[in-house]
């Protein structure tokens, strides 16, 4: 069977696209940063916002972009003043899927649309909302690039960055939001617990293997890519969840960069 001749694997293979360059691209910067655990929080806080959204009756991907972007700048804000900032935002995590779970119940959805949220449902992707994400993946990646020079001096030597008269802090913030703007398209694919996957994992493998920034973010990017696509379709002639692939695909290419000279 040719996956191309279905018009929901063609949509399934664009969305996924646009989440690996959009989260490779960032996931660099999150990891080099040493703010993977908030990555990953920010996922169950978009939880809270995606089934607040559908109790509210608007689409699942307004409420995750609007929460987890709001989440992502208030741990920008906080983050410098916490003395337990992992233990913080592992409160939050816990709480906000806490929160979504109380939201779903009351919106007394299937479970089918529950374990969507939660896994992921690629597949299923319809076309408002590959339009939504590559509106969202434009502003990731325009932001990206706006922040990208006084970001990264900022994580390579912030107290120089900062007598330089870089605003380190709102960077900082700014970075986060832009954070949850990629948690919330990856989590299409890969859904909110699964986020960390494909936002992390291309990331921490290319830093094992490239010392080099650029390269080391083009092959992220390519990584994560990869996963992506070859999840999807090791999806279709398998007959496996999708997300399945793509974070056993992760752990493999980790694993290989680990054994890597």
């Amino acid at each position: 069977m040719n996956p191309f001749a279905f018009d929901f694997m063609i949509h399934a293979y664009v969305a996924a696209a646009i989440v690996a360059v959009m989260a490779g691209a960032t996931g660099y910067m999150l990891v080099l940063r040493g703010q993977s655990f908030a990555g990953h929080a920010l996922g169950h806080v978009g939880f809270a916002g995606a089934t607040g959204a559908l109790l509210l009756g608007w689409p699942p991907l307004a409420g995750l972009v609007a929460v987890t972007v709001a989440g992502g700048l208030l741990m920008g804000l906080l983050g410098e003043h916490l003395a337990e900032r992992d233990v913080g935002i592992g409160l939050v995590l816990a709480a906000s899927l806490g929160v979504g779970l109380l939201f779903l119940g009351f919106f007394s959805a299937s479970a089918s649309r529950a374990t969507a949220l939660l896994f992921g449902n690629v597949l299923g992707v319809s076309v408002n909302t590959l339009l939504a994400l590559v509106a969202v993946g434009v502003a990731t990646l325009g932001g990206l690039a706006v922040l990208a020079r006084p970001l990264l001096f900022a994580s390579l030597q912030p107290e120089l960055a900062a007598a330089r008269g870089v605003p380190v802090r709102l960077v900082g913030v700014l970075f986060l939001g832009l954070v949850g703007l990629a948690v919330a398209g990856a989590a299409q694919v890969v859904g909110v617990l699964l986020v960390f996957s494909l936002l992390v994992g291309p990331a921490a493998a290319a830093q094992r293997l490239s010392a080099r920034l650029y390269p080391g973010i083009a092959l992220c990017i390519g990584l994560a890519l990869a996963e992506a696509i070859g999840g999807i379709t090791l999806a279709f002639y398998t007959d496996w969840p999708a997300s399945f692939w793509i974070t056993t695909l992760g752990a493999a290419a980790y694993s290989v960069a680990l054994l890597a000279p």
